[in-house]
């Protein structure tokens, strides 16, 4: 007979030398069914509302975090917001944590798992051809809801910026699309409605546009995807979508659509000409469908490495 424990603050149970766990509220497994969806968080401070959204689809269940530092912030945060069962974060601290029967089967009997923010490099290197990964994929298969925010966002789409090589900016992007740093990953999770497109956090703030047209260009020139999409989100922002692709922008900020179908010539250490892109800036309250996006509100183009709009405001960002 198994008995329910329940943990009033969040204990560290387990220090392992290659992963840390923290458990909030039951240590037994509650068996719910999830509502499948998925949280596209910008960085910054948390959207409540959004995360809200997320953790109810949960249905009283476990929601898991998963990261590769910090703490556990999020395990008493997620149990203001929503009815659950419990709240575990586990951190890994190398590869080999990858390799744990132990976080294999926290995936597979969660509810909802939520990626935090940190370096996405860390996320590619520990979990790919891994049994995190297989795990992960498996719960995208079963409608577990999944989200992320900064560097967990990053690796929601089927493309990722991985950050092997350091973070790149908009300018070093630009004047070089075969930058060592414009490292592109594909294929670690695999979210039918993330299929070629890549994403981007603390997008205005960080002037990240410019760069996100780069990312594009590269996928484009070198995936078999007719065209590539791309969304870049503010900090304190967040896209929730649904598995009918209705997509809703909550938070301080907005999402940007951005889309790729003509292959550009790109050349190394040449900087950047890309063809004309559209581009819709999607701001809070305001909703889309993720198969059918809106009509374009702008066009953006690269000659030279330098970024051309057709309207007179830089990017076009409201």
């Amino acid at each position: 007979m198994r008995f329910a424990l329940w943990v009033l603050t969040s204990l560290a149970l387990s220090a392992q030398p290659n992963y840390q766990y923290f458990l909030n509220g039951s240590a037994a497994d509650v068996q719910t069914k999830p509502t499948p969806g998925y949280l596209l968080a910008g960085g910054g401070k948390d959207v409540d509302p959004a995360f809200k959204w997320f953790l109810t689809r949960a249905n009283g269940g476990d929601a898991l975090v998963l990261r590769a530092s910090g703490g556990d912030a999020y395990n008493p945060y997620f149990h203001t917001l929503a009815k659950l069962d419990s709240v575990e974060t586990i951190i890994f601290k190398n590869e080999s944590a990858a390799q744990e029967p132990f976080i294999a089967d926290k995936i597979r009997h969660a509810e909802a798992i939520f990626l935090a923010g940190g370096d996405q490099w860390n996320y590619i290197r520990y979990w790919r051809n891994t049994p995190i990964a297989e795990a992960l994929n498996d719960a995208i298969r079963r409608g577990v809801p999944i989200g992320g925010t900064s560097a967990g966002l990053a690796v929601l789409g089927e493309f990722a910026f991985s950050a092997k090589h350091d973070t790149v900016t908009t300018p070093q992007a630009l004047a070089n699309p075969f930058d060592e740093k414009v490292d592109i990953y594909q294929g670690l999770l695999k979210i039918p409605q993330l299929s070629c497109l890549i994403t981007d956090s603390h997008f205005a703030k960080r002037d990240r546009m410019g760069r996100l047209l780069v990312f594009l260009a590269r996928i484009k020139k070198e995936s078999k995807c007719q065209t590539v999409r791309g969304i870049g989100i503010d900090e304190r922002a967040a896209v929730t979508l649904d598995l009918s692709g209705h997509a809703q922008v909550m938070g301080d900020g907005a999402a940007y659509l951005v889309q790729l179908s003509a292959t550009p010539k790109l050349e190394p250490n040449t900087p950047a000409t890309i063809p004309a892109m559209p581009v819709t800036a999607i701001p809070t309250g305001q909703s889309f469908k993720m198969d059918k996006w809106p009509a374009p509100a702008y066009q953006l183009s690269v000659t030279n490495g330098a970024v051309k709009s057709t309207k007179d405001s830089q990017y076009a960002i409201p």
